[in-house]
């Protein structure tokens, strides 16, 4: 096009400023939804006798000729081009001539991109998913083989109590269960298409915007013209819930990378997934979960930023808007990248030192609530028993000893209800395993939680 604007315009931008106002580095990422968008566009404006159908038959073959020309890289959308919008509608009418102009018919670019940014959300949504059903099912494959496996459970980042390595594992498979369940239902608000609202008051000419939504995958489309082109809440709502599944990935993270410590030695890694240092040659840095624990930060940042953009802005389009889709790419990106940079260090650059894991349970006071707990049993009320077990831990500390340590003649200067099996009580592996209760770290829920696992990732 010779010219972007109408004829009302009689000067040209200012040369920074029109390259200010360009949008077409990053909004050409929405190239083949903007196609797609375009022939369901043209065919509905020829179902409904806008156009005829042979100017239509141009259209539509016109675009896909472009999209062709796009995925065998000849052609670049680029500027001078003002956006992606424009970029097309440029090249199609160098394709076929002035019949190309009347694509624009009974649509905005407002309508337009909005559409595009839908159809192109819509897909990551289903990717992310299905990247997170990755992650869960490698996060189970190292559940399954650890069922038996001990590692100190902690509160407060203090040792607490022991439990199953794979029932530690699984809590994070609840987690990305939820974070899958939030992008589920998210996706139904994505997929409502505003084509056909135009600027903001609707078109007068004759459009079927249900075609068009049918032809595109919508479930529905917006009922409020003004609310369909200024609703910018979907991608809010997508970051939102994009932070989450940070969140969970940098807190797994932060636990390999306390693992992995000589303070530690819960786990160890492989070349795989980890880097040296250019002075001591001794290191071995878990750079795959310090990266994804600090790009969570990034996507937390563009959920600010969505928010800040939406916060003050009047009905109904505003340019503010152009600003929602470099967050929104930055954070699909992100996600996509850290999901399947975890999936890998699961699969081929983490190992657990069992010995250590199960050396290391045996060394703390971690069983303390299991002599409570064994005195409860004897009729004891809780709160003595767990008063008496103070003075135990207090002995043991002045003493430099563990629990279990103590002779049978100790522990009943505490109490006289203590006899030989409260040496068997205490063991770790008893200790975990009593621990039956519903959602318990006990052996047996976590082998029923295992089965219920494994029929809803591999069914």
């Amino acid at each position: 096009m010779s010219k972007t604007w109408s004829n009302r315009f009689e000067g040209a931008l200012d040369p920074f400023i029109q390259r200010f106002n360009s949008s077409i580095d990053f909004d050409k990422e929405l190239i083949l939804e903007d196609i797609d968008c375009s022939i369901a566009h043209a065919r509905m404006l020829s179902n409904t006798k806008v156009i005829n159908k042979e100017e239509s038959v141009k259209i539509v073959d016109g675009l896909k000729q472009i999209k062709k020309d796009f995925e065998n890289n000849l052609f670049d959308p680029i500027y001078p081009s003002e956006d992606i919008h424009y970029c097309i509608e440029e090249k199609l009418i160098s394709l076929i001539g002035d019949i190309g102009k009347k694509l624009h018919t009974g649509r905005s670019r407002n309508d337009q991109v909005g559409t595009d940014l839908r159809l192109w959300l819509r897909h990551k949504i289903d990717l992310i998913d299905s990247l997170i059903e990755t992650l869960q099912r490698s996060l189970f494959a190292k559940a399954e083989q650890n069922l038996y496996t001990l590692i100190p459970g902690y509160t407060h980042l203090q040792r607490a109590q022991p439990l199953s390595l794979a029932h530690h594992l699984l809590a994070y498979l609840e987690m990305f269960k939820r974070d899958r369940a939030r992008l589920v239902d998210l996706r139904k608000r994505v997929n409502i298409s505003p084509l056909g609202a135009a600027a903001l008051a609707g078109t007068k000419i004759n459009i079927d915007r249900y075609m068009t939504a049918n032809e595109l995958g919508f479930q529905d489309v917006y009922k409020n013209s003004i609310d369909a082109v200024s609703d910018r809440d979907f991608t809010v709502e997508f970051t939102c819930s994009a932070s989450l599944v940070m969140a969970h990935l940098s807190r797994l993270s932060e636990e390999i990378i306390f693992w992995v410590t000589d303070e530690f030695s819960f786990a160890t890694l492989t070349d795989v997934c980890s880097t040296g240092s250019s002075l001591m040659p001794q290191k071995k840095n878990p750079d795959v979960p310090e990266l994804i624990r600090g790009k969570t930060g990034r996507v937390y940042g563009n959920l600010q930023a969505l928010l800040t953009m939406i916060k003050g802005l009047p009905l109904a389009y505003n340019k503010d808007f152009q600003e929602d889709k470099e967050s929104i790419f930055d954070t699909v990106k992100t996600v996509e990248d850290c999901l399947k940079a975890m999936t890998i260090l699961l699969e081929k650059g983490l190992i657990f030192n069992k010995d250590n894991l199960m050396n290391s349970v045996e060394q703390d006071f971690s069983n303390a609530t299991d002599v409570a707990d064994y005195l409860v049993e004897k009729n004891v009320p809780f709160r003595e028993a767990y008063q008496i077990v103070g003075n135990i831990v207090r002995k043991c500390l002045k003493e430099k000893c563990l629990i279990k340590n103590l002779s049978l003649q100790e522990f009943k200067k505490f109490h006289l209800d203590f006899e030989n099996d409260i040496f068997m009580k205490i063991s770790p592996v008893n200790v975990v395993n009593s621990r039956n209760s519903l959602g318990g770290t006990g052996f047996d829920r976590v082998s029923e939680e295992l089965i219920t696992w494994k029929s809803e990732l591999f069914s």
